[in-house]
């Protein structure tokens, strides 16, 4: 049974053992924000009350109610909420392989598929996504397979392109920013301070700081930090504990993690980890999904 947390905010971000290559997030946030950040998968949203306030690289969207928000792997994006009592909204995180997969079965694109819109009034869509978190909340593992390859189809079919391919890095900023990001990835835990990254290659700070803002939508601080929350769900994932996957990351302690994670994925790591524990236990167990579990997003983890 759904339990409301403090402050009005409760969140759940889960995978469903039946579901491969998908992660789903429901939540209700009031004072939460998520600050700039990219994912490596897809991210299709339905607001089912208040308003989400999105920033996106073409400006800020109000997701309300009926509306699908649909973000491209990579895309830089933060939001907040846009009215006092905040939004509830259901997220569906299929992986670039599974919405490949279903574009190829559907669909005549070419190429790595991608959304041309970001934002739509689509009511449908919107009740298909939540219909999917409830068939995965119940165990039903037909609806909720057949309603992600609806929801995600009619989406593609409807505001489907082909991803642009990503040009060589020809001008001297952008190989200095992809220089830099390989070797800010290479040193997660110990990086260098941003003037002996900029003599490493070779070049000045301001430079430096302009063509990755450039390149990748955010600068350098900020994407490590992206980065290294993304390598933390990693560890996790693989049933690291949350203290043990800070100091691999590069973060000073367990609070340095919670507060960053807890920004950017939207619940605390512990919260995150005993999902990913409780789906590997009832996979032993031979259970299905249980009712959802939710989990305040900030404060004291669960263990």
């Amino acid at each position: 049974m759904e339990r409301r947390q403090t402050r009005g905010e409760w969140a759940r971000h889960w995978q469903y053992e039946e579901l491969p290559g998908l992660d789903l997030l429901r939540a209700r946030y009031v004072r939460h924000s998520f600050p700039r950040h990219s994912h490596e998968c897809f991210t299709l949203g339905a607001v089912s009350g208040g308003v989400e306030d999105v920033s996106t690289p073409d400006g800020v969207i109000q997701a309300r109610p009926g509306t699908v928000v649909m973000i491209n792997p990579e895309v830089p994006h933060a939001a907040w909420a846009g009215t006092p009592e905040g939004w509830t909204y259901s997220t569906l995180y299929p992986s670039v392989d599974l919405v490949a997969d279903i574009a190829g079965d559907v669909t005549a694109l070419r190429g790595t598929p991608a959304f041309a819109e970001t934002i739509v009034e689509d009511t449908h869509t919107a009740e298909l996504i939540r219909g999917v978190h409830q068939a995965a909340e119940q165990g039903n593992a037909l609806a909720a397979d057949s309603l992600l390859r609806i929801a995600v189809a009619r989406l593609l079919r409807r505001y489907g392109a082909t991803a642009p391919a990503t040009p060589a890095p020809h001008a001297a900023g952008a190989r200095d920013a992809a220089l830099a990001r390989r070797l800010l990835q290479e040193r997660m835990a110990e990086p260098p301070s941003l003037e002996r990254l900029a003599q490493e290659l070779g070049t000045s700070p301001f430079a430096l700081l302009r063509g990755f803002k450039a390149a990748y939508g955010m600068p350098p601080h900020t994407w490590l930090t992206n980065a290294r929350v993304r390598r933390a769900r990693q560890l996790l994932d693989a049933g690291s504990a949350p203290a043990d996957a800070a100091v691999a990351v590069g973060f000073t302690d367990q609070p340095h993690l919670n507060r960053h994670f807890t920004r950017i994925v939207g619940v605390t790591p512990g919260a995150y980890r005993k999902e990913r524990a409780d789906r590997r236990a009832d996979r032993r167990g031979g259970r299905g999904a249980e009712g959802a579990r939710t989990y305040k997003t900030a404060g004291d983890d669960p263990a």
